[in-house]
């Protein structure tokens, strides 16, 4: 491990003599001297990686980005970026951030959208599991979403769509998260291959409309009924008007009850859970669904 770092250590400053310490290199950067200097950076976060020294490699892939860019190698700049990100993700996220919207900056001038859409998901990504901030996922999943929609790409817009829709409904966004639900189970209902999937986005929207009103979630499971008449019989249209009866009941005893019985036989994830425990703290009783 010592020894590659080592050797990392001593391609760094040969490459970084080759560009003259970084002062007048413009001359030979599309010459051989550039090339070799790239090179030699590119090796030596080979090395660091092999060292696990992750914040070295990724700083010796953005020079070697920093002199693809230099010299008008613009793909091959922003795969440099996106390599360093990938040795940054495991040491510092918000590096490996700053690196991925500098391949995206590269690629959107390039118009390679799709390739901006899919970092730009993974940014989103890192901002929900590593820098846990999900106003910025969302922001970043809907311009993945924008991207992947203008290149034609309707199952991974929709993908992060929904994404947008589960984290601004647990930012308590209830109108913004039942408009995305709505547009994607609508548009689901348009093919025989995706129309099942419909029941699960109109239950998620009738959730978020639950931490609402309930007077509101009863006349969408109406239209949504109306939709897709196959959601009337099923057990989460069910469980929607027992829920909705329990409030205007105020029975908050009836509305344990009937999540209860829901979860066991199909287990809820931790987003319904969390959702329903809003509603159900309204009804002023413990909030423990289960």
């Amino acid at each position: 491990m010592e020894d590659n770092e080592k050797k990392a250590m001593d391609l760094m400053a040969e490459a970084k003599r080759k560009t003259g310490g970084g002062k007048g290199f413009f001359g030979f950067l599309t010459g051989s001297r550039g090339e070799e200097a790239v090179e030699l950076y590119q090796r030596a976060a080979n090395l660091f990686k092999m060292a696990k020294k992750w914040s070295s490699a990724g700083h010796a892939f953005c020079e070697a980005a920093s002199l693809h860019l230099k010299s008008g190698t613009r793909h091959e700049a922003a795969t440099s970026y996106v390599d360093a990100a990938t040795c940054y993700r495991k040491s510092d996220a918000n590096e490996a951030i700053s690196c991925l919207l500098k391949a995206i900056e590269i690629y959107t001038d390039m118009g390679r959208f799709t390739m901006a859409a899919k970092h730009h998901q993974t940014i989103a990504e890192l901002y929900e599991t590593e820098v846990l901030d999900l106003e910025k996922a969302i922001q970043h999943y809907e311009k993945a979403a924008d991207y992947f929609k203008g290149e034609e790409s309707s199952s991974s817009a929709n993908k992060c769509m929904l994404k947008v829709a589960q984290f601004a409904a647990q930012l308590e966004k209830y109108d913004r998260a039942i408009q995305i639900y709505e547009q994607v189970a609508a548009n689901s209902l348009e093919s025989s291959l995706l129309k099942y999937s419909a029941k699960e986005y109109f239950f998620r929207s009738l959730i978020c409309h639950l931490c609402v009103d309930a007077h509101n979630a009863q006349i969408a499971l109406q239209k949504y009924e109306e939709m897709y008449p196959a959601f009337q019989d099923s057990r989460e249209a069910k469980l929607i008007k027992s829920l909705i009866g329990c409030i205007e009941e105020q029975n908050a005893d009836g509305f344990s009850e009937a999540v209860k019985n829901y979860d066991t036989v199909s287990r809820m994830d931790q987003w319904y859970t969390t959702l329903l425990l809003r509603v159900k703290k309204g009804l002023n009783e413990n909030p423990d669904l289960r």
